[in-house]
């Protein structure tokens, strides 16, 4: 069962396979978590990115991570080229990015808040949607143990936290809701 984990902090300096980058569909990387993980990792990131644009919205482009400690990063194209974004968008680039880890064999990703900043996305909104479709993506079999929503800030961490907790109700619902009936039991 995947371990999910909320994370107040620089994305950056997470030891995990893949970090997850909102991207554009140019896939430059110039603010936001992009600008830091470039600035932390390394041009390279962004150059080997680039080589591999344009991208369509909804999808997910894998680089390797230069100087960071991840191993590779994810770049889920959460934005068009005028850097809007919507509902469809989140869930498409949150499950590109999950279906690429699982390509991959990765065991540990980072998912940093896709489309709250530059996009301006409700952060609630985004959390909910950002939180389904990484846990529906797991559905799927795959060797990801461990899912870290990096956030920053204290709103964007109530809002993946309360959107966690939705979810894991809901898991323990459905899970009791196909559980066969105990039958039996002492008098």
């Amino acid at each position: 069962m995947t371990r999910f984990e909320l994370w107040n902090g620089d994305i950056c300096v997470l030891e995990v396979d893949a970090i997850v980058c909102p991207a554009s569909t140019s896939l430059w990387m110039s603010t936001g978590v992009g600008g830091a993980l470039k600035r932390a990792g390394g041009d390279s990131i962004e150059f080997e990115a680039i080589r591999q644009a344009p991208a369509e919205v909804g999808s997910a482009v894998v680089t390797g991570a230069g100087q960071l400690a991840a191993r590779y990063v994810i770049h889920a194209v959460s934005l068009d080229r005028d850097h809007h974004t919507s509902a469809e968008a989140i869930d498409g680039a949150a499950r590109s990015a999950m279906s690429r880890a699982r390509e991959l064999g990765l065991s540990s990703v980072a998912v940093p808040a896709l489309g709250t900043g530059v996009g301006g996305f409700p952060l609630d909104d985004a959390a909910r949607i950002a939180v389904d479709a990484v846990r529906d993506e797991l559905r799927q079999p795959s060797g990801i143990e461990h899912v870290v929503f990096a956030l920053r800030g204290a709103a964007a961490y109530e809002a993946f936290a309360a959107a966690l907790a939705v979810t894991e109700a809901q898991s323990v619902a459905e899970a009791a809701a196909t559980s066969p009936p105990q039958v039996g039991g002492t008098p």
